[in-house]
């Protein structure tokens, strides 16, 4: 146990509210975490290591708790509620919702102890993606963008954030952490860039590699010719001479299979999965860690880009009906289908071909009518702040009461839809019904136009 805190101690908020410590839940580089009881009810306690107690530190807890341009970005950030104090304790710590235990770690992921679908791992990045462009948008910088500071829902996809305790202002350099090793961008491992919400589109670059690649987009070759993985070795790597491993153009640090690294260290998994998406994510990885290397301040991938790209993402997903009784995940990729003059995609799991579903174009959007296919306000909403809302689906495609060989398009919204048909013939869709899925028939949702297709 702990020496900061006891089972039973009872520390002082700020607000004049005890807060009773129950039990030590785990320990960090910059101090531990509680369950607490506080304010009727149970919350977690971050409790600092006296040498990162620090002024500048209380100072951040402050303006966090103050509002205004450092207010909560949105319900995913574990955000300080209060500080708290002991007059016997050095330090004091700040505390925070709890973490319910539906929430996994991210090393969860990598280290198989649990197997999401892409579906769930499409939502998980979207909501970092948007999470952290809300933050963006507040004027602030997260600067500590990992693995240990998110977690996630492995059935909804839903997100929490926390250690926001290290957010401050764009470049304001103030509060001393610069990062996680491996996550850094490379102008902060070479010392010679602040963090900033540049430096956070590298780290959450990174992030979404490791969510969906498994692998670290600059550990390659290379990596199989260090003997000793120190402090200079990570400076080299990632920051004097980053190669993304998928990089066209300089293959000196390609991602290299298991026959090669039997330890699976040099990229083997990202082969795997790099197959496996389509174009669209491909392209904006490689731009992150080829441009986004040579131009931090141009070249990144900002996160509203990320929201589109994996937006697009979780649209494409339809199902092959031959390897699985769930139907393995494949995506659609229209680079594929036109570089292949309209030929069937191959399942990539089983290698039989596939029949596309009905899908939906929706201005440059194209979502997939499976049978589980849903559309949501965000694709019918014109609006740059959208809202990524999967719990209350606008459509839904539903089979015919009567006919289960005939599928449609439910309107679940309160607003009355009109479609016309492929006959030219224009009818109201009510809310509760239902427009057959067939090829060429347009939806005008109000604010946007879709078009059915086969």
């Amino acid at each position: 146990m702990s020496e900061l805190l006891k089972p039973g101690q009872v520390v002082q908020s700020q607000s004049g509210q005890p807060c009773r410590v129950e039990k030590l839940l785990g320990s960090g580089g910059q101090g531990e975490a509680y369950k607490v009881n506080w304010a009727g009810g149970s919350y977690a306690l971050k409790w600092y290591y006296p040498e990162s107690a620090t002024p500048d530190q209380r100072a951040i807890l402050e303006k966090l708790l103050g509002g205004g341009l450092y207010r909560q970005p949105s319900a995913a950030f574990l955000w300080p509620l209060d500080i708290a104090c002991s007059p016997g304790v050095p330090g004091f710590g700040y505390i925070m919702r709890l973490r319910e235990p539906r929430f996994k770690s991210l090393l969860d992921l990598m280290t198989n102890r649990i197997d999401p679908t892409f579906r769930t791992l499409a939502t998980v990045g979207l909501a970092l993606a948007d999470s952290f462009y809300l933050l963006h948008m507040q004027g602030l910088c997260y600067r500590d963008i990992s693995f240990g500071n998110a977690f996630f829902d492995p059935k909804t996809g839903e997100i929490l954030i926390c250690d926001n305790d290290n957010v401050a202002e764009n470049r304001s350099g103030k509060g001393g952490i610069l990062g996680t090793p491996d996550f850094m961008a490379p102008e902060i491992v070479r010392g010679d860039a602040p963090p900033s919400r540049e430096t956070d589109w590298f780290s959450l670059a990174v992030l979404l590699f490791y969510i969906f690649c498994i692998s670290h987009p600059l550990k390659g070759r290379k990596v199989l010719s260090i003997r000793s993985w120190d402090s200079p070795a990570r400076e080299k790597m990632f920051g004097t001479e980053p190669v993304f491993i998928f990089d066209r153009n300089n293959l000196s640090n390609e991602a290299v299979d298991k026959s090669e690294d039997p330890l699976m260290e040099a990229g083997h998994w990202a082969r795997v999965y790099w197959r496996i998406f389509p174009e669209f994510l491909r392209r904006a990885f490689t731009k992150a860690f080829t441009d986004g290397i040579r131009d931090p301040e141009h070249g990144r991938v900002p996160e509203g880009v990320w929201r589109d790209v994996l937006s697009s993402l979780r649209d494409s997903i339809y199902y092959c009906p031959f390897c699985s009784t769930d139907g393995t995940e494949n995506f659609y990729d229209a680079d594929a289908v036109k570089a292949s003059g309209g030929e069937p995609a191959n399942c990539w799991k089983c290698k039989r071909e596939l029949r596309l579903p009905f899908r939906i174009r929706i201005g440059n959007a194209i979502v997939m009518l499976t049978h589980q296919g849903k559309l949501y306000a965000h694709h019918l909403d014109n609006a740059r702040t959208k809202d990524y809302d999967f719990t209350r689906p606008a459509a839904e495609v539903v089979r015919h009461p009567t006919d289960p060989n005939i599928w449609g398009l439910k309107n679940c919204t309160s607003d009355k839809w009109v479609a016309t048909t492929p006959d030219g013939k224009v009818k109201d869709v009510e809310p509760g019904r239902s427009v057959p899925l067939a090829t060429n028939t347009k939806v005008n949702f109000g604010k946007v136009e879709g078009e059915i297709r086969y």
